[in-house]
């Protein structure tokens, strides 16, 4: 085993696309932009709020202005509904208390803004101890920069980087590890194609909660 779990969020432990989608449709319909089906927010996520909005947008209206002008109400919406339809993937939770239990220590690295990332957590794994939960922060780099890694480990007194995994579902989760020089576990029921996982060559690849759990375990 590891000492030290690093989960991703978004993909990885909750599936929170239905929520995004909704929220930034809603603020795109208030300001008069069109909005989209939910299915095609999975193209759009992975990289932070902003660059989800950025995204999103018409190509000729995805100007910092109006990304600055729709952030504050993009968060104020999902603020109150960011859990109106995400849920946990699976034996996401029972693995966690598994892992908590034989002695490991956990953690969450994500791009989504910090107060989000913490309402997450604590709201879907209120019984599991983290030894930090870190989303973006003002003046540190977002993922795939190791800085959030760094941190994490910093957090936990984990020196060794041979001593953690990281666990996520995308190609920035991919190069955050690689980037921190940290060992790789891919999940493919998130929001990344397996393909794009697989030829990048990750450590491990798991198509179920499952397989994970053999790996990790």
């Amino acid at each position: 085993m590891k000492k030290l779990y690093i989960f991703d969020l978004d993909g990885t432990l909750l599936d929170t696309v239905a929520d995004l989608g909704n929220s930034c449709n809603h603020v795109f319909a208030e300001a008069g932009f069109p909005t989209h089906p939910i299915d095609a927010y999975y193209k759009f996520v992975g990289n932070g709020i902003a660059k989800l909005i950025e995204r999103a947008l018409p190509a000729d209206a995805a100007t910092a202005e109006n990304i600055e002008k729709l952030l504050p109400a993009f968060r104020a919406y999902y603020n109150l509904h960011m859990a109106d339809d995400t849920k946990s993937y699976r034996g996401v939770c029972e693995l966690l208390a598994d892992l908590q239990t034989m002695g490991a220590q956990l953690a969450v690295a994500s791009n989504k803004y910090q107060a989000a990332t913490e309402g997450l957590v604590k709201k879907y794994f209120p019984n599991i101890k983290f030894a930090a939960v870190f989303g973006q922060r003002d003046n540190v780099p977002v993922k795939p920069n190791p800085a959030i890694v760094h941190d994490i480990m910093q957090a936990a007194g984990v020196v060794d980087t041979a001593e953690v995994i990281y666990i996520g579902d995308s190609l920035v989760d991919l190069n955050t590890a690689k980037n921190s020089n940290v060992e790789f576990a891919a999940v493919t029921w998130g929001f990344c194609p397996r393909a794009s996982l697989a030829e990048n060559n990750p450590a491990h690849i798991a198509d179920c909660i499952e397989e994970l759990r053999e790996i990790l375990l």
